[in-house]
């Protein structure tokens, strides 16, 4: 006999309080029921119920049990749902955060792409430069540059890293010259994420050592474009993700400097709530993610 169904008629006997009430949640016979659990309780050699002719309780033990079978029950029909959902096409509204930069230069084009994919699907994209809680504020799935770090709260997966660069426009250089070593930043205009107010540092490792510098300039940003736009403009040195600046690099806007010290390397990680995880539409936008940016 089907040990889940007996389980499943157990715990309805339990929750609707009686026999009669349970097989007709269950669309089946007062004595069927019966049976089934009777067999339960022969299987596995305890009373799980008090029967009375007028209530039905359960025991100790069968209340420990009964507590255990809502879990698990409860955990079959959440795998049961997830194969399902393998094969359905995701719809609703998909709420998304990201960085702006990111979100204007890669993710649109991408979302686009994702959208004629499945029209049933409407996407609530949010961008902004600040850390948000996810949980806190609705959030699917949130996309964000660091550097690697896990949030106990939710699965991170990364995407793919995001090398920064130290880099100025020309005309800043042939008017203050050029560094030649971190130390040297101390005395430049440094344009930097972060506020006026608060001392800003700026990490390098080289051959020669690792080198906290802490930086300072007419100008900072929670924007990466912002800080890009700046540079090119002349007003300082700037330490921003390759993807911000890569074009006005090629274009000679910028020019990248001590190419012999790197900055920590950030990260753009795809981060999504733990009970979100078995989701059609999280699930689908997460590998096109992971293909379109891996």
């Amino acid at each position: 006999m089907d040990k889940f169904e007996q389980m499943k008629a157990f715990t309805q006997v339990v929750t609707a309080g009686g026999f009669a009430a349970a097989a007709r949640t269950m669309g089946m016979s007062r004595s069927a029921v019966n049976k089934l659990v009777i067999a339960l309780e022969n299987d596995l050699g305890v009373q799980l119920l008090h029967r009375s002719t007028r209530v039905v309780t359960p025991s100790d033990t069968g209340l420990a049990f009964y507590e255990r079978c809502v879990e698990i029950l409860a955990s079959l029909e959440e795998a049961e749902r997830s194969v399902t959902q393998l094969h359905a096409e995701p719809r609703g509204i998909l709420r998304v955060n990201a960085p702006m930069s990111f979100g204007t230069i890669h993710l649109a084009p991408a979302l686009a792409d994702f959208l004629l994919q499945y029209p049933d699907l409407q996407v609530q994209l949010t961008l902004n430069d600040r850390f948000v809680d996810p949980l806190e504020e609705g959030f699917d799935i949130t996309l964000r540059i660091a550097e690697p770090q896990p949030i106990g709260s939710l699965i991170v997966q990364p995407l793919a890293p995001a090398p920064r660069v130290l880099c100025a426009a020309p005309s800043y250089l042939e008017n203050y010259g050029t560094p030649t070593h971190p130390n040297e930043l101390r005395s430049h205009s440094c344009l930097h994420y972060g506020q006026i107010a608060t001392e800003y540092q700026w990490k390098f490792t080289g051959q020669d050592g690792e080198y906290p510098i802490t930086v300072h300039g007419v100008l900072c940003s929670n924007n990466g474009e912002v800080l890009k736009d700046a540079a090119i403009r002349g007003l300082g040195i700037t330490l921003l993700p390759l993807f911000i600046v890569e074009s006005a690099i090629a274009q000679q806007q910028l020019q990248v400097l001590l190419s012999d010290y790197k900055a920590p390397e950030l990260s753009i990680d795809v981060m999504y709530p733990v009970n979100r995880h078995l989701s059609t539409k999280i699930r689908l936008f997460v590998e096109f993610l992971k293909h379109r940016f891996g």
